[in-house]
């Protein structure tokens, strides 16, 4: 149906309907019909998802928008959510994009066997931690983030960022998952053959707390998969492609994501769509 506002002071109503063979009663019943039962719930359930899209940081597709809203007693399906979201222009900022390589080899005497053998699965907090490296660009040079995630509930347990990637970091990163999480002796611990994990102070702190360490082999992205799809995510969702203004910026922008939203608030596929903090022994 034509709207006829594009049409004022040329023809009449009239006009336009004997032009499309439609009567003035008819055409005027279109316009002033009230919406159909479906039409008001689209809606109404459009607003919910639109909703949920912007409190996920407009990262969430439409399988975990369905969750969510399942989560607040919505029942729908992830197809319909999927057309609500075309329709209304939400698109999620998840879009893969390959990661730079930061591994340097570290010190053949500190390289050590591949204990996790690409096994992402764990039947208990502390069982397997995984950890690894990446780079935030800003203006005042790069800002390294090594992080360390539990695989059993996809919770960040520590982290740490600075200027440099080495010894220093990855210790650091490494003391605060064992202070917040104080595991039990036996834990693995699994990274890449990085110059920042291969070295004397990583192993000392690992060996204080009766950790068993896990090395990738050369060359291997697959060997650290979880840590890698870690790091994507954080690019896709919390960095998307921008340049800092400064390292502190960054920090910020980071801290905010991993603590308040990655390990709080955001529903992961990887352990049924739960959150981090809501997945216990």
């Amino acid at each position: 149906m034509i709207e006829h506002e594009q049409f004022q002071g040329t023809l009449s109503i009239a006009d336009l309907c004997e032009a499309l063979e439609v009567s003035p009663s008819g055409y005027y019943a279109w316009r002033n019909r009230e919406k159909s039962a479906h039409q008001q719930v689209d809606e109404e359930l459009g607003e919910q998802v639109e909703q949920v899209f912007n409190a996920s940081r407009q990262t969430y597709g439409s399988p975990r928008i369905e969750r969510a809203l399942r989560e607040q007693g919505v029942r729908t399906s992830r197809k319909r959510v999927a057309r609500l979201m075309r329709e209304r222009g939400l698109r999620s900022v998840r879009a893969r994009k390959r990661r730079r390589g930061l591994t340097q080899a570290g010190q053949q005497a500190w390289i050590v066997p591949n204990l996790l053998a690409q096994d992402f699965t764990a039947t208990r907090r502390n069982e397997k931690w995984v950890t690894d490296t990446t780079y935030i660009p800003t203006r005042e040079g790069w800002l390294y983030l090594v992080s360390v995630m539990d695989l059993y509930n996809r919770k960040v347990v520590g982290w740490a960022m600075g200027e440099q990637h080495d010894a220093a970091l990855s210790t650091a990163a490494l003391d605060m998952a064992i202070r917040r999480e104080r595991p039990l002796p036996g834990l693995i611990v699994h990274s890449d053959r990085g110059s920042e994990f291969a070295n004397a102070r990583f192993h000392r702190r690992a060996t204080e707390a009766h950790i068993r360490l896990s090395m990738s082999s050369t060359g291997n992205c697959y060997d650290n998969a979880s840590a890698e799809s870690l790091f994507a995510t954080v690019k896709l969702e919390a960095i998307r492609g921008q340049v800092f203004a400064s390292r502190r910026e960054a920090r910020q922008e980071v801290f905010d994501y991993i603590e308040v939203f990655y390990n709080q608030q955001r529903l992961h596929s990887g352990i049924d769509y739960a959150r981090p903090v809501s997945r216990t022994d």
